[in-house]
């Protein structure tokens, strides 16, 4: 259940891209730039872990999803990418009720390899800096 007194900031709309592993973590929020797409949504308690904060692996796969579409993205939508290393370092806890932001703020994109880094805020203050190599596929017929 998403807290109703917090308001989604300008430019965000729900997210246009669903799946089965972000599923359970709806409502998610995004907001698309010149060159990324950036990833958002208001912490519950269906994303902690037994201390009461938003799960590192919630935190991971997020980070993943924003800074692959930002890497489609400047690569051009049609683009098919998987991930070939993924590393984050936790700089703090995000809590139930706060905005959880993810940019990608860096995307250096290749024919084979592309590289991407991401910074995760809880509220504005950084909670956690990703960073991820995807490799370009062929996209299924």
């Amino acid at each position: 259940m998403m807290h109703e007194t917090r308001s989604i900031p300008t430019g965000f709309e729900r997210h246009y891209r669903q799946s089965p592993v972000t599923d359970p973590w709806e409502p998610l929020y995004s907001r698309k730039t010149d060159e990324a797409v950036i990833l958002g949504f208001v912490a519950e308690a269906a994303h902690t872990n037994s201390r009461g904060f938003v799960h590192g692996g919630l935190i991971s796969a997020l980070a993943d999803n924003a800074m692959g579409l930002s890497c489609a993205r400047r690569l051009g939508d049609a683009a098919s990418l998987v991930t070939v290393n993924l590393t984050l370092d936790f700089m703090g806890s995000a809590q139930i009720g706060q905005w959880l932001e993810f940019d990608t703020v860096f995307v250096k994109p290749g024919g084979t390899l592309s590289f991407t880094q991401a910074f995760v805020t809880a509220d504005g203050e950084p909670c956690a800096r990703a960073n991820a190599v995807f490799r370009m596929v062929k996209k299924a017929a």
